[in-house]
């Protein structure tokens, strides 16, 4: 007996599919994905992430867009928890043009498609000059940023600065923190 696979998706046929759903769905190049819900910690971050890099991108050329906003990557449809682009989009617009800093706060059930595939997948846009993967529960970041024709990552926790260049931002990591119950190491 042999069983009929399910043809994968095209991106194409994802978009069309996207505009009908009440759910938000991201796409690997194969098939949607539901994104799920997340915890208040979560939803603390993205709100600190969008008042720290938001406020200080004020006047200048970059916007800061939160995570309805998707991101196209080479195979699928990525929907990061903030990014910057300094490529303005229409109004109506639900596609972030040139992204060029990718935030994702870390949850239990996705830090391993954060840390590798989505890391693969942003790697490989252009524009993407660094990637801020944000832990939930201790004040630590893994970032990676383009040196030529190198994806180099570093760890940062504590007391650390977190240097944007290509935005011309720098700022303690821990503003992203503030207001959440911090376990110790």
């Amino acid at each position: 007996m042999s069983i009929a696979l399910p043809q994968p998706m095209t991106l194409e046929d994802f978009l069309a599919w996207e505009e009908c759903q009440e759910l938000k769905y991201e796409f690997d190049g194969i098939r949607p994905i539901a994104m799920a819900g997340g915890t208040a910690a979560h939803a603390r971050i993205q709100r600190n992430l969008a008042i720290a890099i938001g406020s200080r991108l004020r006047g200048k050329s970059g916007e800061f867009l939160g995570s309805d906003i998707k991101v196209r990557t080479l195979n699928g449809i990525r929907y990061p928890d903030g990014l910057v682009t300094c490529t303005r989009s229409a109004d109506d617009g639900t596609l972030a043009p040139d992204p060029v800093v990718i935030f994702e706060v870390l949850s239990r059930g996705t830090s391993g498609t954060d840390r590798i595939t989505k890391n693969r997948e942003y790697a490989a846009i252009a524009t993407v000059q660094r990637y801020v993967m944000l832990e939930q529960d201790r004040i630590a970041a893994t970032v990676f940023s383009r040196h030529g024709d190198d994806w180099v990552g570093h760890v940062l926790s504590d007391d650390a600065v977190l240097a944007l260049p290509e935005i011309d931002i720098t700022l303690p990591l821990a503003e992203f923190y503030e207001g959440i119950d911090l376990v110790g190491d």
